[in-house]
């Protein structure tokens, strides 16, 4: 469990960098030079995501809920919202006209979906503990960067391009999950 945790704890604490330390961000860049700390920033996001997934590999399952029978089908719905909405959050699209910060919701909706399907202890760790991330996230980000300024309206062919590829990570995941978590996503 102390890997999971220290593994979030990592994955936060450097993603926080740009909005609660905003001089350590400059002071680093200032040192290292902007490549340097990009590639410093991506080591440690790396070695969170190892640290996250061996913590949960890891940690001797035990119920912490039972979650609703429904839960495991509305799952399924709710990784082809998340899908779409990483999809947007690198499309221009009209999504973000209504949802300021596409990617990071997505995450927040992986974390529902995956907290509806499984209450295990790990899985509340890891999928509550990213969700709670990725809300103060936007709200630091939000305080960062002031008052938001929607986009224009974009093209129906970037709207299709970003649906069609939303749609097309989720059948690959949907396919690999079982090989990649050994879980089948699928409900029979």
């Amino acid at each position: 469990m102390t890997l999971l945790i220290a593994g979030l704890i990592l994955w936060s604490g450097v993603h926080f960098i740009p909005s609660l330390a905003t001089p350590f961000k400059q002071n680093l860049i200032a040192k290292l030079g902007n490549q340097q700390y990009r590639l410093l920033f991506s080591a440690i996001v790396i070695l969170s995501i190892v640290l996250m997934v061996f913590g949960w590999r890891n940690i001797e399952i035990a119920a912490v809920y039972q979650p609703p029978v429904w839960g495991a089908r509305v799952t399924g719905l709710l990784m082809l919202l998340m899908f779409i909405l990483f999809s947007a959050a690198h499309s221009k699209t009209r999504i973000k006209r209504f949802i300021r910060h596409p990617q990071l919701t997505g995450l927040i909706v992986w974390s529902i979906a995956h907290l509806l399907a499984n209450g295990d202890n790990r899985s509340l760790i890891l999928f509550g503990g990213l969700g709670i991330w990725a809300i103060i996230e936007i709200l630091l980000i939000n305080k960062r960067e002031g008052l938001w300024v929607k986009p224009e309206p974009a093209a129906l062919k970037s709207e299709a391009i970003m649906l069609l590829t939303g749609l097309a990570m989720f059948a690959v995941l949907l396919l690999a999950h079982p090989y990649l978590f050994g879980v089948s996503p699928i409900v029979h």
